[in-house]
Parts: C-alpha cells; sequence; structure tokens
C-alpha cells in the first residue's frame, strides 16, 4: 500500500522579486510615494508644457504633444487640467515662483525711496517680458483670456491680482510715510504704472528698455505728487 502524499500547503501569493528578497531578510519593504511621482509627472508636464510652447507656439501646441514630451498618458493631464490653456496658466504660475508659507509672493522693496524701489521692479519688468521664457505663456495666455472668459477671470485672480496687491502695499507704506498725498488712489496709480508698460509691450509701440521704465515712474510720481519726484524720494526725519 503505498504512503499518501504530503498534504499540499497553500501556494503562496506573488511577490514582487524586491519585496520577497526583503521578506526572506525580515525587512519591511516602503510602498511608493504616490504624492512624490505625483509631482515629478506634474513638473515634468509644466516643464514640457512650457518648452513646447517656445518651440511651436500656442496654436500648435497640444496635450498629445506636453503628454509626449513629459512621458505620461494624456488621461494624466486630463485628471489634472480641462485644457491646453489650464496647463499653461499652472505653468505661468510656476514660473512667477513659489508663494510663501501664507501662499504669496514676497513683496516689493522698500528702502524707504520709493521711486528708486519701483525704477528697480520694473526694471526686472522688463526683463521678464523681453526674456523669450517668460514672453511666450504671457502672451498666449493675454490672447486666450481675451477670448475665453473663465480663464481670463482664472488668470486675472490667480496671478495679476496677487501681483498688483504687492504694489499697492508699497504704495500704501509710501502713503503712510507720507510721500503720497493722504488721498492717492493706489490702484488708479498702480494701473498708471503698469498700464504703458504691458501696452508697450503686447503692441510693440516702442522698445522695452530700462530708460523706458525710468521715464514712467518719474512721469506718474511727479503727477501724483503734484508735478515732482522730490516728494515721493526717501523718507525724511
Amino acid at each position: 500500500m503505498s504512503a499518501e502524499p504530503p498534504a499540499s500547503r497553500p501556494a503562496a501569493p506573488p511577490q514582487p522579486a524586491k519585496a520577497a528578497a526583503a521578506a526572506a531578510a525580515g525587512r519591511t519593504v516602503k510602498a511608493p510615494d504616490a504624492g512624490r511621482r505625483s509631482e515629478r509627472s506634474r513638473r515634468a508636464i509644466l516643464d514640457a508644457a512650457l518648452a513646447l510652447l517656445g518651440e511651436a507656439g500656442y496654436d500648435k501646441l497640444t496635450i498629445e504633444a506636453v503628454a509626449a514630451r513629459a512621458g505620461v498618458g494624456k488621461q494624466t493631464i486630463y485628471r489634472w487640467w480641462p485644457s491646453k490653456a489650464a496647463v499653461l496658466l499652472d505653468a505661468s504660475l510656476a514660473l512667477a515662483g513659489e508663494p510663501d508659507a501664507e501662499g504669496g509672493w514676497a513683496g516689493l522693496p522698500d528702502t524707504g525711496d520709493l521711486a528708486a524701489d519701483l525704477r528697480l521692479v520694473l526694471r526686472a519688468r522688463v526683463d521678464e517680458f523681453n526674456d523669450e521664457r517668460y514672453e511666450a505663456p504671457a502672451r498666449a495666455l493675454t490672447a486666450v483670456g481675451a477670448t475665453d472668459p473663465e480663464l481670463g477671470a482664472r488668470f486675472t485672480e490667480r496671478l495679476l491680482e496677487p501681483q498688483l496687491a504687492l504694489y499697492e502695499d508699497r504704495l500704501r507704506a509710501a502713503r503712510e510715510s507720507g510721500q503720497l498725498a493722504p488721498d492717492t488712489d493706489l490702484r488708479l496709480t498702480v494701473e498708471m504704472l503698469l498700464g504703458p508698460l504691458t501696452y508697450r509691450w503686447l503692441l510693440r509701440t516702442g522698445p522695452l528698455t530700462h530708460a523706458f521704465t525710468d521715464a514712467l515712474v518719474d512721469a506718474v510720481l511727479g503727477g501724483v505728487a503734484g508735478g515732482t519726484t522730490a516728494g515721493v524720494g526717501k523718507v525724511t526725519a
């Protein structure tokens, strides 16, 4: 009479080779960090969108091309953004810099000399407008925002208004220190500073230079101060 075969053991569930080796050595395997992987994919998508925008222009930019350049499936993009314009908006926000702990950006410099501070900031703005990395997405968003009210509203809320608020804060400090008249309209003054700069950049009506922004600061602050910039310089004791 033949011996009965030994009772069969239930098959062990399949394990990846790395996990099996770690289990045999008594180690714990950490699960992949999905959040970190998602952030890497997100950054790759934003970088790809900006690169392709500079190479082909907005009209030829497609979600498929962005997905291919970023090394992700296009459904990954559509899971986070409804359109290429929305991708471009987030890419532009990333270019603008990361917000601080309170969700905003660092304020304008305040050396006590309002005119000098504004000249410094507007010169930097000119440099951005003349930089291809910033110019292409900014022009694309401006154009799309003009025909897509919903996107235009998001563009204004998330990117433009926070930046305008920084200028208002700096002018408010100047007003409180007596460099500007107590009844100075802060928002109007900001738009007087930035409006001509943006107009010249958008319509290419003239060269966008540091000399232009310096003259602009002098003209606007001179008007606010009643025809002279002498009262909007350094705070005096």
